[in-house]
C-alpha cells in the first residue's frame, strides 16, 4: 500500500469510527498529510447529510434531531466530545495556569466539562429545530426542505474537520501528545491545501442545490469561532492540546450549522432548483 493510501486509511481510522484500522505506521504517514482532515469530512458530510435526509423526509422533527446526532456521534465517536468537557473543566477552574492545566487533563469530569458537553448538545438539537423552522417557511415541500438538511449537515462536518486543521496550523503545543504532533506536522501549506479542498467543497455543495456562495460562509465563520477559541485557549492554557483541538471540531460544527440558519432567517435565500 502507498503511503498517500496508508494515510487515507489512517485518516478515517483517527477521526471516525469507520472500521479500517490503524497503526503507528499509518498515523506517521496520515501527520504527513494532515489536510486529509478535510477528505474524511467530505465523505462523514455525505453520510450525514443522507441520513438528514432520509429522517427529515419521514419524521418529525424533534425525532430527527436527536437521531441525527446520535448518527453523528456514532460515526464521528465521542473523543471530540470528550474534548469540549475536559476544555469546560480547564476554562472553569480558578486560579494559576498550571492549575488549569492540570483541570484541563485530569481524567476526572467536573462540573465546568458536564456543563460544556451538555451545552454543545442542547445547541445542536436547538439548531437543528431552527433550522427546520426557518426552511419550512421558505420552501413548501418536504423534499426541499431535505435537501437543505442534507446541504447543513455536509457543510458543517467540513468546516468542523477545517477547525481542527486551523487549531492544528496556528496553536502551541502545551505538552506531548498526539495532539502536538498534529500541531507540528501540520505546516501553512497543508493547511492551504486543506482550505482549498473544504471551500471546493463547501462552494460546489451550494452551488449544486442551487445556493450561490452560500456555503462559503458558514465555512468562513467556523474558523473565525476557531480562531477566538485558539485566542481563549492561550490566554488560559498558554497553548492548545488534543483537547482543544477536538473541541474545535465540535464549536466549529455548531458555528457552521448556526450560520447556516441565519442566512435562511436573514438572508432570503431563494432555491432556484
Amino acid at each position: 500500500m502507498t503511503g498517500f493510501l496508508l494515510a487515507l486509511r489512517s485518516s478515517f481510522g483517527f477521526l471516525s469510527t469507520i472500521p479500517v484500522g490503524i497503526t503507528m505506521e499509518g498515523l506517521d504517514e496520515f501527520f504527513k498529510r494532515t489536510y486529509l482532515h478535510l477528505v474524511v469530512g467530505i465523505v462523514l458530510g455525505l453520510l450525514m447529510g443522507v441520513v438528514a435526509y432520509i429522517l427529515i423526509s419521514f419524521l418529525p422533527i424533534s425525532i430527527s434531531a436527536v437521531l441525527i446526532i446520535a448518527f453523528v456521534y456514532y460515526i464521528t465517536g465521542l473523543n471530540h466530545l470528550d474534548g469540549i468537557a475536559d476544555l469546560g473543566d480547564g476554562l472553569t477552574a480558578h486560579g494559576s495556569v498550571e492549575k488549569k492545566l492540570k483541570a484541563l487533563k485530569d481524567m476526572s469530569l467536573g462540573i465546568g466539562g458536564v456543563a460544556y458537553a451538555a451545552l454543545i448538545i442542547i445547541a445542536f438539537y436547538a439548531t437543528l429545530t431552527s433550522l427546520y423552522g426557518e426552511s419550512i417557511v421558505l420552501y413548501s415541500t418536504t423534499a426541499d426542505v431535505a435537501r437543505i438538511f442534507f446541504f447543513a449537515m455536509f457543510v458543517s462536518e467540513v468546516s468542523a474537520m477545517q477547525s481542527m486543521l486551523t487549531i492544528a496550523a496556528f496553536g502551541k503545543p502545551i505538552h506531548e501528545g498526539l495532539g502536538s504532533i498534529l500541531v507540528n506536522k501540520t505546516t501553512v501549506p497543508k493547511y492551504l491545501i486543506g482550505f482549498v479542498i473544504g471551500s471546493i467543497a463547501c462552494l460546489g455543495s451550494s452551488f449544486y442545490f442551487g445556493l450561490g456562495i452560500v456555503g462559503i460562509i458558514p465555512f468562513i465563520a467556523a474558523i473565525a469561532a476557531t480562531l477566538i477559541l485558539l485566542n481563549v485557549s492561550n490566554r488560559h492554557f498558554g497553548g492548545v492540546n488534543g483537547d482543544v483541538i477536538g473541541a474545535s471540531n465540535e464549536i466549529g460544527r455548531i458555528v457552521a450549522l448556526m450560520t447556516i440558519t441565519l442566512t435562511l432567517m436573514y438572508g432570503g435565500i431563494i432555491w432556484t432548483l
